[in-house]
């Protein structure tokens, strides 16, 4: 008896199992990837897409779901649904989609606000099957140089030059040869990257299981006998790597893709994870990076859904049994209330939990709970030049330069972020630089004759904080001639290394964390989002830090779920769909990476059977 009753609920557990991972309808498909077609460089076409201005009537009826935010992470997860048959509503509270992927111009120069290069795109990678099937297809990348990066320490007489190679052998092996003393640490070091890369979906599965059986496999030592990623994953940058080499500069190249926290406090497995990310070589969208919200938004419209701007949110919905069933959006001097039986936020926990939940839900303690899992992120500064030049007249290309007045990065950032307000701008330690146009060959087109420049550094948002209830472009001469402080040390220290900018500059504008915060809705001006500390990436925060919320029907996505940066908030979205639609899209994805895999190895066998005939 006790034999038939255990073999009737293995069978019903199966099946269970298999309906639940394998047996509902696939988001992703080969058949929805078609050829790109060509560019759109109409900007009236395109702002039709970009910039459809929110209104009652624009608002599909019906909905399934609303998404607060057009960040990468928002329309990741409003894609995913839609192309599920799901009719997904993505309010953006800025006059254009996109987030941190969104492009704007000034005097003919058209400038990246977040988005500067990417990795992991070569064939069949799961990151560029995510990327074409969100965009079907459309989105196209160029494949920068080789050297990629240049990381420059010191200012001086002893300044070391570095550079960073793409390649699945290249890079390590280029790094050995300019730390010859130290080849072993760099075998060590591209361990850690590959064990990283590979078992960093543990780390992910922790945010798809219930979080009672994660965290019984953390808590009882079981995880860490399986991988030892959930012991690295809280190890600091500093300690990892100091165990391996007493090489300062060999540490700051562990270290040197800076996203505002110091070594000593970030985790071995993201830096690990960042470096990894342009192994395989570094890219930028073919078009600007506009592209990549212009095609998702196309196919979130396809399915019935839509992308509206200027529709600030102003609250989430909740009704008397604790549930979400909507957002209010301000419309002129009105309120427009919008229903759905699911809510995502892409807007970040603190804007979540602090700004948009009514207050009697945002005092509940496991609210607070999961406020105090985080906290608020650096703000950033960027600095935009434009050059009646181009990019042979100015001597530049696509590579990327980042800048440290010293190899020890703890040391220097400490100091720097303990600095008075008015003792910063001239004393910035590190900052990097790319050139947008001259990563893009359609910007020739696009933009013949310009040449733009993004330098980008951290700051504290507590320097800018005095003028945060003052009007964008109207906050007084004080605030221009401060931030005017940190692009003047910041371009004089460029025009070290590029010498002609100087003479050729035409336009020059600065953006600060304030910036951040009227443009993209960045809290405190972080657009990296939450810090990413070693504080969240505990192990068994990172468990209870998940999509779903302690309110019902609300779900979060983006770079506060999983990690920063455009893959952290692209897998922060799949996460997101996974979690409200409870079905892990991510089986569908590596089904699908398979057969893509599959259908590669066929073209290369009849390939090599045409040539031997």
């Amino acid at each position: 008896m006790w034999l038939l009753v255990f073999l009737v609920w293995f069978l019903v557990s199966a099946g269970g199992m298999y309906w639940y991972l394998l047996g509902r309808r696939s988001p992703f498909t080969l058949e929805s990837v078609r050829p790109p077609e060509p560019l759109e460089l109409d900007q009236k076409k395109r702002d039709k897409v970009l910039k459809q201005g929110f209104t009652r009537e624009k608002v599909p009826q019906n909905l399934d779901a609303i998404v607060i935010g057009s960040g990468i992470g928002g329309m990741t997860a409003a894609a995913t649904m839609a192309k599920l048959g799901k009719r997904v509503l993505v309010l953006e509270q800025h006059d254009q989609a996109g987030g941190c992927c969104h492009t704007f111009t000034e005097k003919g120069f058209e400038f990246d606000v977040g988005l500067h290069y990417i990795g992991q795109l070569h064939e069949t990678s799961l990151f560029k099957v995510v990327m074409d099937q969100i965009t079907e297809g459309q989105l196209q990348f160029v494949e920068l140089d080789k050297h990629f990066d240049t990381v420059i320490i010191d200012t001086g007489e002893e300044q070391r030059k570095y550079t960073m190679y793409s390649g699945k052998t290249e890079m390590e092996e280029h790094l050995k040869k300019q730390f010859p003393k130290d080849v072993k640490a760099v075998e060590e070091i591209f361990k850690i990257m590959k064990m990283s890369a590979r078992k960093t979906p543990f780390l992910a599965s922790l945010k798809l299981v219930p979080q009672w059986l994660a965290l019984f496999l953390l808590k009882s030592g079981i995880a860490d006998l399986y991988s030892s990623i959930f012991r690295l994953i809280g190890t600091n940058a500093t300690a990892v790597v100091g165990s391996l080499t007493s090489n300062k500069d060999l540490q700051m190249m562990f270290s040197y893709l800076f996203y505002g926290v110091q070594p000593n406090d970030a985790s071995s497995v993201i830096n690990a994870l960042l470096l990894h990310h342009y192994k395989r070589g570094a890219y930028y969208p073919k078009g600007g990076a506009s592209e990549i919200p212009f095609h998702i938004t196309k196919v979130i419209q396809k399915y019935g859904g839509n992308v509206l701007v200027r529709a600030p949110v102003t609250r989430i919905l909740v009704d008397g049994k604790g549930a979400a069933y909507g957002v209010s959006v301000k419309k002129g001097q009105e309120e427009v209330e919008v229903r759905a039986p699911i809510i995502i936020s892409n807007c970040g926990v603190f804007n979540t939990f602090k700004r948009l939940l009514p207050p009697e839900i945002q005092a509940k303690p496991e609210i607070q709970k999961r406020l105090d899992m985080m906290k608020p992120g650096r703000g950033s500064l960027l600095v935009f030049s434009g050059f009646d030049a181009t990019a042979e007249e100015l001597g530049i290309n696509s590579t990327n330069l980042w800048l440290f007045k010293d190899n020890d990065m703890d040391a220097i950032m400490d100091e720097f972020y303990n600095l008075e307000k008015d003792e910063a701008p001239e004393k910035v330690p590190l900052m990097f630089i790319t050139f947008p146009s001259a990563k893009d060959p359609t910007s020739k087109i696009r933009h013949p004759g310009k040449t733009c420049m993004t330098i980008l550094t951290m700051v504290n948002y507590e320097w800018f904080e005095e003028w945060k209830d003052t009007t964008v472009k109207k906050r007084g001469d004080d605030y221009m001639d401060y931030k005017m402080r940190f692009a003047k040390h910041l371009f004089d220290w460029a025009c070290m290394y590029f010498p002609k900018l100087r003479e050729k500059l035409v336009y020059q504008d600065v953006a600060t964390p304030l910036t951040n915060m009227h443009y993209l809705g960045a809290y405190r001006g972080a657009t990296y989002a939450a810090e990413h500390n070693l504080d969240r990436f505990h192990i068994e925060v990172m468990a209870k830090n998940r999509c779903d919320t302690p309110v019902k029907n609300l779900f979060i996505s983006g770079q506060d779920v999983f990690s920063c940066g455009i893959v952290g908030a692209v897998h922060g979205g799949l996460l997101c769909a996974s979690t409200a639609l409870g079905q892990i899209v991510y089986v569908n994805l590596l089904l699908l990476k398979k057969k893509l895999k599959r259908r590669k190895a066929r073209e290369m066998a009849t390939l090599g059977k045409e040539k031997l005939q």
